[in-house]
């Protein structure tokens, strides 16, 4: 049998010494560089928090409170953010008291008695001028044609809604009359319905559509809730107390008997900024007709799966005075 001799340990081949030489060289070529070594992980400071990983950041949104499909389906409250000209009035009132959906307690807002800002004689003063015009303005006639209101010495004030027909109709949830703490003046305003004219309530339910203390939705004439609370109004400054303290229905119904004041250019000016003829309200009205191709008025909400064009927006505009018509979606059309 043929032994097998090994090479000594110390003695090494062409291949070992040729592989020596390139880790020589390649470790020289390194050397060179200056190429700092790689701590290993098992070598990194004990105490060294690892950075958190980033998180998309997500915006919490309030749950809706309707669950009506026709409400929940209007992206948004209107209110009557207008710029107003008075300077705004700094209240102390907590928030109304909602009670269902379509109802809200509005008596909460007269319980807590504030510091009024304007002096005791100046109020009684103030008070006595609420009643004390006298009818100057000319009626308004009325178009047969478009059914707006034509005062002669306001031509760019054409509202299609009496306030006769507001209130018949259903507006302000049936609350606009109810007793009411004005914070500025510090005083508890109610029963002045009884100044409108008999003909305006004759037959109406005044306590239900006039002077209830808890809005009530379904008195409206479109079925919803909108706007503010004349506590609202008077915090935002939209109130003028000198001339009506309820604000702009109170201000128009005065208006259209025929009493002229100093108020008169800038409750038109809102007037025409919410629903005039370019009005924001107006304009975004007209524009879910064209969105949802609704053409003729009695096909808005007519049937019971018929398209329903946001009874809030329409509501708003009733506040107003105003209230789309054949013509206006014509005129919508014909420029489509």
């Amino acid at each position: 049998m043929d032994l097998i001799h090994f090479a000594p340990p110390f003695m090494m081949n062409d291949y070992e010494t040729c592989r020596l030489d390139k880790i020589k060289a390649n470790q020289a070529l390194l050397a060179g560089l200056d190429i700092k070594p790689v701590i290993p992980k098992a070598t990194q400071k004990a105490d060294s928090k690892p950075r958190p990983a980033k998180r998309r950041k997500v915006l919490d949104r309030p749950v809706p409170s309707r669950t009506s499909a026709r409400i929940a389906a209007v992206p948004m409250k209107p209110g009557y953010n207008d710029e107003p000209s008075i300077k705004p009035i700094s209240l102390l009132r907590s928030a109304p008291r909602k009670t269902n959906e379509s109802k809200t307690d509005l008596a909460s807002g007269q319980a807590g008695e504030t510091e009024p800002s304007v002096p005791v004689q100046d109020v009684e003063s103030i008070k006595a001028g609420w009643t004390a015009w006298k009818p100057i303005g000319k009626p308004p006639t009325r178009d047969a044609a478009t059914k707006d209101f034509q005062f002669p010495d306001f031509p760019d004030f054409t509202p299609n809604k009496s306030p006769a027909e507001m209130l018949r109709e259903g507006c302000f949830g049936g609350s606009y009359y109810r007793p009411l703490r004005s914070a500025k003046l510090g005083i508890l305003v109610e029963n002045d319905w009884r100044e409108l004219p008999a003909e305006w309530t004759k037959g109406l339910n005044v306590a239900r559509y006039l002077t209830s203390p808890t809005y009530d939705a379904d008195v409206n004439k479109y079925k919803v809730p909108c706007g503010q609370s004349i506590e609202e109004w008077e915090a935002a400054g939209w109130i003028s107390h000198s001339h009506d303290v309820r604000g702009w229905f109170q201000w128009y119904s005065r208006f259209y008997l025929g009493r002229r004041c100093d108020d008169d250019e800038r409750q038109v000016g809102r007037w025409r900024k919410c629903v005039g003829p370019t009005g924001r309200w107006r304009s975004m009205l007209l524009k879910r007709y064209r969105l949802a191709g609704v053409k003729e008025v009695f096909d808005d909400g007519a049937e019971e799966d018929a398209v329903e064009v946001s009874p809030v927006m329409h509501q708003t505009c009733h506040h107003w005075g105003f209230e789309v018509r054949q013509e206006h979606l014509d005129v919508l059309w014909a420029g489509v």
